[in-house]
């Protein structure tokens, strides 16, 4: 066996080395070479054709089944083909394909072409053997014997970036581009019959097709012929809809433009699409929607970019250039502190500020731009994996595919006892012929499997997914619209998420006299307070206001300063001189903190000197240490504060005095942040949002356990999950140091516990709500893993916590066994996102609500003259405008479903467009209503089947049939009830119940069975009355088989067939009316009208047929009349039968309950 490689990356779980093997010794066509000549042998020879003509027949066509069967497996599964149709292979010279298995969730299985080409490394003596799988492409690795993904200049050492020059000689161009490929994003849109075949190929169409065929030898003619229309209908609106959405993707890709590249030592302008890693390139301004055009380094420059393409995060964000940094030894983390300098394909520079001349050594572009360098290309940038995870991570939509074979297993049962009485009964007959018996059970076996049911799961699953769109929520993996039904645990952010942008900055505390916490407003704060808010900060002003950080504006606007395009702020009023930020240190969440060099102009005797001051703000812990002198009232007053809710910054301040600007340059991050003044901690709320409350009530009430994941302080935190409901019990723990030593203490720090109770965690977790800080954990994590497992579920607040530690947390709780549902903002949550069960990203600064559509206004009547008004004709115009506005929100309807660039974000399969976190609701309601849809099409399903495999198998042998025109009739109005159930819409409210989470469980399988027995009783009592009052009825089975070739049957309608179709009709109709679940999860019965009427009309239908109301309609059902005591007794047990279906429901119901929370 080829060793199989351990997953190779996120996308590739492992891959296999191949060679194809001629087609003649393929285990679809050798062993068949060999049973076709023997089974014809024996056939003609040994049993003599004449004799034997159906058994051969027979035989025949099922080996030919059995071939056909294996080509087809082989087309369905990768896996199969390989085994029958390859030769496992270890050289990777030898082999020509490769299959490639990707992680679960990144698409399907795929047998990939191998290439082999001249090497691109000098000294290499194997050529390059490579493949392309989802865009992406694979090396193999001649040292390590493995394939990885091309390596792109990600992680090279500052210092490398800023000293390459770019491509010197067109050799090294092409080199790179046979190795890289060029940067082009180009997706095939495939022909309709392409798309066509691959549907009709799959496995329920194929089976499908073979039930149609044989229902064709029934005679079934017409209803065969609807079914397979309808079949082939529906799959080809799924295939039109497919080209639509990938004809939306392919638009996502960026247009080509010219950019100016330094190639062969000199500028010259080429197309975008031709970029390759490693170039050189000059960025301007986005102008007529040109994008960046792939992932690049800043060398030199500053841009400010909107990345709100990728992220959704709406606020553009500074990137600074390399040439800035002071250490240029450390290796670039294009995720990590590396984002400043990266600007990301697909992102717009909103404005770019050009290279300063001092720099000698550095390039200057012809257009002035910016200098960047290339490091990936194509459909690796990041826009790429987005375009990707649309591409590719989305399977077919369909419902758990184990669950539903094991759902049709649970059917066969019955069918195989159908079909074995109909072939022993069949049998007692000696003349009977053997193989239209087969036939006959093959037909009844087929008949179990309801052709509707693919269909019914993907309606259920696109009602939903046009819902949430219509809500701003978008999907870019529906296959987990269902999992949002089972969720247990929901995880917030804070920031941005459950408190509001608008921030409020109410003051600064712990200055001048004040030892306590009193918040003194900025307007009586001292000078070198104002200054470090004024100047310490990462705003920039562009021609449409100022852009950055909703903190830092909310505390330049507090402050009354201005910011001008050259970086100088200046105060609107007051003493203090205008400063100019000459060097930032950008804020990052690792460090807690960022520093600023700003300068101002003092006239000494005469001259006009610069005077540098650095001012730094951060969290008050981490600032503390870089104080020259801590006041004594520093904790008390930071800690009150934080307990208050409020976020606390601490501020410190330095006069550097005269520096010249190489002095500035050689500081590095550490001396500007020592040594400070304290001046002040600087206090800002944050209101929370309108709907916040509503929101986590309405996710509480509904059985949801719910935990906060922020980055912010402890207190704070603790503070707003008090506000909202998180925190429920009366003290909260928090894990926290003192002099190494780890220990639980209450917020008011009264309570002391030690780390481990002495009990059971239970006494820990009964008692107090617990918080930990990400130090915490990592302390857990590394000293006491298992009890901080059994903590995990129930700790409601994990606070200072890196993305890192987030995404930690969530694949922690998922491995418990909890479903999951992660929300978050799209920029620094995204692993979290990623990783859980259900992940929404929420964009900031997005409105809270969705904008009414403007009314459609009625344009004025013209002023007509004085003729009386004709009423017809405002009829007809009032007609018409109400046709147009049916067709509008038919074409609403009809929209792609496919998600564009800007609505989803690459952080999550969920993605609303506003900014409330109602749409967690929203979401937990369309995925309880999916499931409960899919669930209650299971049931119906399985009853419909089972009363089916009795009524072909033992009515059948007493030679009842229905007509065509009957079983036509009885398939529509199933139909028709199906697509109701599918559209029904969720509750305004969540419910405290939850669904059950999936169909095997005691409540479905009893409730299917009990049901059963009832309606089976009613149908033997009902066919034995029939029977009696039926005297001259030849009892003798008779199947169509019998009939010779040319005979027709004839369908006489009589008492007994009569019987059976109209109570086969009812139970089907009381078995949608029983077993559609509304409260508490979707609309009741009564609010679901097409599906009540369609159930209203079809039970009045039956019962006037049953009383024999309408004779018309009678007689178009072919039903005959019945006498009026039978008549008595046929209602009588109708109704019956539907009363005690609906009481042994709801007795299961009642007994086996629905969905338990498991306790935490």
């Amino acid at each position: 066996m080829v060793k199989m490689q351990s997953s190779l990356d996120d996308l590739v779980q492992y891959t296999q080395l191949f060679k194809p093997v001629p087609t003649v010794l393929q285990g679809t066509v050798l062993p068949f070479l060999f049973i076709y000549p023997l089974v014809f042998y024996s056939w003609i020879v040994v049993y003599g054709i004449e004799d034997n003509f159906e058994a051969g027949f027979v035989t025949v066509a099922v080996i030919a089944t059995v071939q056909i069967l294996i080509c087809l497996c082989c087309y369905w599964s990768v896996h199969i083909n390989c085994f029958l149709s390859c030769s496992a292979v270890k050289d990777p010279i030898q082999a020509e394909v490769v299959k490639v298995v990707p992680t679960s969730n990144n698409g399907s299985s795929e047998l990939v072409r191998l290439h082999h080409t001249k090497s691109t490394k000098k000294d290499s003596i194997h050529p390059d053997v490579w493949f392309i799988f989802q865009k992406s492409k694979y090396v193999y690795d001649w040292d390590k014997k493995n394939f990885h993904t091309i390596e792109f200049p990600i992680n090279k050492i500052y210092e490398e970036y800023m000293e390459s020059k770019g491509y010197s000689d067109d050799e090294a161009i092409d080199l790179a581009e046979k190795e890289f490929g060029k940067n082009e994003m180009v997706m095939v849109v495939p022909e309709f019959m392409e798309l066509f075949k691959e549907r009709a190929t799959a496995p329920f169409f194929v089976f499908q097709v073979f039930c149609v065929a044989l229902w064709c030898l029934d005679k079934y003619w017409y209803y065969s012929i609807f079914t397979l229309v309808m079949l082939v209908m529906f799959e080809c609106t799924l295939v039109q809809q497919q080209l639509r959405n990938m004809a939306e993707i392919r638009k996502m890709g960026n247009k080509p433009y010219n950019i100016n590249v330094y190639r062969n030592r000199r500028w010259r302008q080429i197309t975008s699409d031709q970029l390759l890693p490693g170039d050189i390139v000059s960025l301007t301004r986005s102008v007529n929607e040109n994008l960046v055009p792939c992932d690049i380094i800043l060398l030199r420059g500053s841009c400010i970019v909107d990345e709100s393409m990728l992220t959704g995060e709406s606020v553009p964000q500074m990137k600074e250039a390399l040439e800035n940094e002071k250490d240029l030894q450390q290796h670039l983390e294009p995720e990590g502190d590396g984002k400043l300098h990266m600007l990301f394909g697909g992102t717009k520079i909103v404005q770019h500020s050009s290279p300063s001349k001092s720099s000698p050594s550095g390039l200057k572009a012809p257009d002035n731009g910016c200098i960047g360098y290339v490091i990936r290309n194509g459909f690796n940038t990041s826009q790429g994996k987005l375009l990707r995870t649309i591409l590719f991570g989305v399977k077919r939509v369909t419902a758990n595919n184990l669950e539903t074979f094991g759902f049709i297993m649970f059917l066969l049962i019955f069918a195989v006892a159908a079909a074995a009485y109909v072939w022993v009964k069949g049998c007692e007959d000696p003349e009977r012929n053997r193989y239209k018996l087969f036939l006959e059970c093959t037909l009844i076996l087929t008949s179990v499997v309801p052709p509707e049911l693919p269909i019914e799961l993907s309606l259920a699953v696109n009602t939903s997914l046009l819902s949430l769109s219509k809500l701003a929520v978008f999907c870019t993996e529906p296959f987990r619209i269902p999992f949002a039904g089972k969720v247990e645990i929901c995880c917030f952010d804070k920031t941005g998420t459950l408190t509001s942008d608008n921030l409020v900055v109410e003051g600064v505390a712990g200055i001048g006299e004040h030892k306590d916490a009193t918040v003194v407003p900025l307007s009586e704060a001292p000078m070198e307070t104002v200054q470090v808010l004024a100047s310490c900060h990462s705003l920039v002003q562009l021609d449409d206001g100022i852009v950055g950080d909703p903190l830092e504006k909310a505390t330049l606007k507090a402050a009354e300063w201005n910011l001008t395009k050259s970086d100088a702020v200046v105060p609107k009023k007051g003493k203090s001189p205008g400063l100019k930020i000459v060097h930032r240190n950008h804020f990052s969440s690792a460090l807690k903190r960022m520093s600023v060099i700003a300068g101002y102009q003092i006239n000494e005797r005469g001259f006009i000197e610069t005077h540098y001051i650095s001012s730094v703000k951060g969290a008050p812990e981490t600032i503390k240490s870089m104080l020259k002198d801590v006041p004594s009232h520093y904790d008390h007053v930071y800690l009150t504060l934080s307990r208050r809710g409020a976020r606390v910054l601490a501020l410190g301040y330095r006069n550097l005095g005269k520096l010249t600007s190489q002095e500035i340059r050689d500081l590095s991050r550490d001396d500007i942040e020592c040594d400070l003044t304290f001046v002040g901690f600087v206090i800002i709320s944050c209101p929370l949002k309108t709907d916040s409350k509503k929101a986590i009530a309405e996710i509480v009430h509904a059985s949801h356990s719910v935990v906060m994941i922020t980055g912010d302080n402890p207190l704070t935190a603790c503070h707003v999950a008090k506000e909202l409901k998180f925190i429920q019990k009366e003290e909260v723990l928090i894990l926290t140091e003192s002099d190494g030593e780890w220990a639980w203490k209450s917020i008011d720090e009264e309570l002391n516990l030690p780390v481990q109770p002495s009990q059971k965690t239970k006494s820990l977790t009964s008692k107090f709500d617990l918080c930990i800080t990400g130090e915490g954990l990592t302390f857990l994590n590394e000293n006491h893993r298992k009890f901080l497992l059994e903590l995990m579920p129930h700790i409601k607040v994990f606070a200072r916590f890196a993305p890192k530690q987030k995404e930690f947390v969530v694949v922690t709780l998922k491995s418990l066994g909890y479903t999951t549902l992660m929300c978050g903002d799209g920029t620094n949550d995204v692993g979290a996102l990623k990783h859980a069960d259900v992940g929404v990203a929420i964009l900031a600064n997005a409105p809270e609500r969705i904008r009414e559509k403007p009314r459609e206004e009625r344009p004025p009547e013209p002023e007509r003259g004085r003729r009386p008004r004709d009423p017809r004709a405002d009829a007809r115009a009032d007609a018409a405008a109400r046709f147009r506005r049916a067709m509008k929100e038919l074409e609403d309807d009809d929209q792609p479903q496919v998600v564009r660039l800007g609505d989803a974000s690459v952080a999550a399969p969920f993605t609303s467009r506003l900014s409330s976190i109602l749409c967690i609701c929203h979401i937990i309601k369309q995925g309880r209503c999916t499931l409960v849809t899919t669930l209650q099409m299971f049931k119906i399903l399985a009853l419909n089947a089972l009363i089916l495999a009795y009524s072909q198998s033992v009515l059948y042998l007493d030679g009842i049939k229905f007509s065509d025109t009957q079983a036509t009739l009885q398939s529509l109005l199933l139909a028709s009830c199906f697509l109701f159930i599918s559209r029904s819409k969720p509750l305004k409210q969540l419910s405290k119940e939850r669904p059950l989470p999936n169909i095997f469980n005691m409540y479905t399988i009893m409730t299917v069975l009990s049901q059963f027995a009832v309606h089976f009783l009613c149908l033997i009592y009902l066919v034995h009355e029939a029977t009696v009052r039926s005297p001259g009825r030849d009892n003798k089975p008779k199947l169509d088989m019998d009939l010779a070739e040319d005979e027709d049957r004839e369908f006489a309608p009589d008492l007994l067939n009569s019987t059976v179709y109209i109570i086969s009709m009812a139970l089907q109709i009381s078995t949608f009316a029983i077993n559609y679940r509304g409260e508490p999860f979707m609309q009741g019965l009564k609010d679901n009208k097409p599906l009540l009427y369609s159930i209203v009309i079809s039970g009045g239908a039956v019962l006037a047929l049953a009383a024999g109301i309408f004779p018309d309609l009678s007689n178009m059902f072919e039903i005959v009349y019945f006498p009026p005591d039978y008549r008595v007794i046929l209602v009588q047990v109708l109704i019956a039968d539907m009363l005690f279906a609906y009481l042994v429901d709801r007795f299961c119901l009642f007994l086996f309950g629905e969905g338990r929370i498991p306790k935490t």
